[in-house]
C-alpha cells in the first residue's frame, strides 16, 4: 500500500476513494430522503417550508405540530434503526463468517416476540386502546417493551454461552439460533392459542413493527444504545477483517478471536433488543442491506459498517415513508413492507451470485 518513501500507492487510493465517494454520496441522498420523508404525509408540507421550519424561521404553529411533534421522531427513528439493524447484521456475517447471519436468523426477533405475547398474555399489558398509529395499541407499552427486551437478551446470552461449552464455531452460533427461534415461536403459538380476541389483536399488534411509536423518549433511548453500539463497531473493523480471512489467520495477527466473537455478538444482539423492543419486528434489514452493500464497495469493513449504517438508514426511512403514503391518511406499518421487498431483493441477490 505504501512505496518506500512512504507514499501511497495510487491504486489503493483509488480503493480508498472509490468507497469514501460511495459514503458521501450516501449521505447526501441520506439528507434529501429525510426532508422529504418528513414532508410526506396526509398532510403534505413543501421541501422548502420543512427547511424553515427546521431552522426555526417563519413556522406556522399547526406545521410546528406536525413537524416536531410527528414526524421528525419517525423519521429519525427509520433512520436510527435502519442504521443499527443494518449494522448488526453486517457485523453477525462477519464474526460468524456466514453470509445467513443476522439479528432475525438467530432468533432474537423470535425471543422478543415471546416476550411481548408473555407480557400481554401473562402481565396483562393487552388490552385495547386507541392512538394515532390505530384502532389497536397496547395500553401498558413499558411493560411489554421491558419484556420483549429481557427475552431478547436471554436468547443472546444463550447462543453465547453454548458458543461457549462447544466453542464459538460460526455453525454453533447458527444453529442455536435456529433451533432457539423454533423454540420461541413454538411458545408464542402457545400463548396465542390460549388469548382472547382482545390478548391476540394485542400480539399480532406488537409484532408490526412500526417507527410511529417511537417519540422523542424513545427515541433518545434507542438512539443513544444504537450510536454506542456503532462506535465500538467502526472501532472494531480491523479485528472484524481479520476474522473474515479465519479464526487462524486472526490469531496469527494477534487477534483474540474467541473474545471479539462473543463482544461483537452481544453488542449486535444489545442494539437489535433496544431497537425491537421499542419498535417491534422489522425484518430483512440486517440481512439484506450488509449484502447489497457488499456488491457494490466489497467486504472491507472499515467501509462496509459505515456504509451499511447509511444504505439501512435510507432503505427503512424510504420504505417507511412509502408506507404512509401507501394508505394515507392512515398509516400502513413499515415491517409490511420491509418484508415485501426484502424477500425478492434477498433471493435476486442469491440468483446474481450463482450466476457469477
Amino acid at each position: 500500500m505504501h512505496f518506500a518513501d512512504g507514499t501511497l500507492h495510487p491504486e489503493y487510493c483509488r480503493y480508498i476513494s472509490r468507497k469514501t465517494t460511495f459514503l458521501v454520496l450516501g449521505l447526501l441522498v441520506l439528507i434529501a430522503a429525510i426532508l422529504y420523508g418528513i414532508s410526506c404525509g396526509a398532510a403534505r408540507i413543501p421541501v422548502e417550508e420543512v427547511v424553515r421550519a427546521l431552522a426555526g424561521i417563519g413556522e406556522s404553529k399547526r406545521v410546528h405540530i406536525i413537524i416536531w411533534q410527528i414526524r421528525l421522531p419517525q423519521v429519525l427513528a427509520a433512520v436510527v434503526a435502519g442504521a443499527g439493524l443494518s449494522v448488526s447484521g453486517a457485523v453477525m456475517q462477519s464474526i460468524l463468517r456466514n453470509p445467513l447471519g443476522s439479528p432475525f436468523t438467530l432468533g432474537i426477533s423470535h425471543a422478543a416476540a415471546f416476550g411481548a405475547a408473555f407480557s400481554v398474555m401473562i402481565l396483562g399489558s393487552g388490552t385495547m386502546s386507541s392512538n394515532n398509529v390505530g384502532a389497536v395499541a397496547i395500553s401498558n407499552p413499558v411493560v411489554t417493551m421491558a419484556a420483549a427486551f429481557v427475552f431478547s437478551m436471554l436468547a443472546s446470552f444463550f447462543i453465547v454461552a453454548v458458543a461457549r461449552m462447544r466453542g464459538a464455531t460460526p455453525e454453533t452460533m447458527i444453529l442455536a439460533g435456529v433451533a432457539l427461534g423454533a423454540l420461541f415461536t413454538a411458545g408464542t403459538m402457545f400463548l396465542q392459542f390460549f388469548a382472547d380476541d382482545v390478548q391476540l389483536a394485542a400480539m399480532v399488534f406488537w409484532t408490526f413493527g412500526d417507527v410511529a411509536r417511537a417519540c422523542w423518549k424513545e427515541l433518545a433511548v434507542i438512539a443513544g444504545v444504537t450510536a454506542a453500539g456503532l462506535l465500538y463497531f467502526f472501532f472494531n473493523a480491523w479485528n472484524y477483517n481479520a476474522v473474515d480471512a479465519g479464526d487462524e489467520t486472526a490469531k496469527g495477527l494477534g487477534v483474540k478471536v474467541e473474545r471479539v466473537r462473543m463482544a461483537g455478538m452481544l453488542a449486535a444482539s444489545l442494539v437489535t433488543a433496544v431497537l425491537v423492543s421499542f419498535l417491534g419486528i422489522i425484518g430483512f434489514m440486517g440481512l439484506v442491506c450488509p449484502h447489497m452493500v457488499r456488491r457494490l464497495i466489497g467486504g472491507d469493513n472499515r467501509f462496509l459498517l459505515p456504509a451499511s449504517a447509511v444504505l439501512g438508514a435510507v432503505l427503512l426511512l424510504l420504505s417507511d415513508t412509502a408506507a404512509r403514503l401507501i394508505l394515507a391518511p392512515h398509516l400502513l406499518p413499515v415491517s409490511i413492507l420491509t418484508a415485501f421487498m426484502g424477500a425478492p431483493v434477498f433471493l435476486l441477490l442469491i440468483v446474481k451470485g450463482r450466476v457469477r
